[in-house]
């Protein structure tokens, strides 16, 4: 189960996942990006209480990475260890913009 939490104000676009971000969730995600990406240009997801994330959840935010690096910045905040784990097994903690 993935919870999202999506905040908009202008131009910045956050997203604060809560629980998995796998196969089944991923497109949720995915679909919500897209709904609102349109514009923005300064993206940021707040990972604090994402406890998994799976390829699927990789994809999306290298889709996410790949429109904001025409518009804008991407910006990655607050990864648990289990899930920085991931994104350094990955190479993705050298695309990404972690913080």
């Amino acid at each position: 189960m993935l919870n999202i939490d999506q905040n908009q104000n202008g131009a910045t676009l956050s997203f604060a996942l809560e629980g998995r971000l796998d196969t089944t969730t991923a497109p949720q995600l995915d679909d919500a990006i897209k709904a609102a990406i349109e514009g923005v240009t300064e993206l940021t997801f707040d990972l604090t209480k994402l406890e998994y994330v799976s390829s699927a959840g990789l994809r999306v935010f290298l889709s996410a990475q790949k429109t904001m690096n025409k518009q804008g910045k991407m910006v990655i905040k607050n990864v648990s260890e289990e899930v920085n784990e991931v994104f350094e097994v990955t190479g993705f903690s050298d695309i990404l913009t972690i913080e």
